[in-house]
């Protein structure tokens, strides 16, 4: 399985509406990746790596495959459609990262 994340830094002045990414952001992403995306997750920073400290990331997003070749094939034709939806929902430029799922 096949994970693509994106994560948001949680830079000084970054916003992100976490109301618009999961009503209208994923929802347009998945409908656009149709059955190739398997899963899909969203997380919420609440802290650092200690007590009361900032979060790395306001949020990060998940998507899941079987193959990156389902990924590829699925985001390329809508890759411009989900990346001009970014600044709806965020002034922070997220960092993807793909992932193999071990366990």
């Amino acid at each position: 399985m096949i994970k693509v994340s994106a994560l948001y830094p949680n830079d000084e002045g970054k916003t992100f509406d976490m109301t618009y990414y999961t009503k209208k952001h994923i929802p347009m992403v998945r409908k656009l990746l149709g059955k190739s995306c398997i899963n899909v997750t969203i997380e919420q920073g609440i802290a650092g790596g200690t007590p009361g400290s900032n979060p790395t990331y306001i949020a990060m997003g998940h998507l899941y495959f079987n193959k990156a070749e389902d990924f590829i094939s699925s985001f390329n034709p809508h890759a411009n459609t989900i990346m001009v939806d970014i600044p709806n929902f965020t002034n922070t430029t997220p960092i993807v990262q793909i992932s193999d799922v071990i366990l």
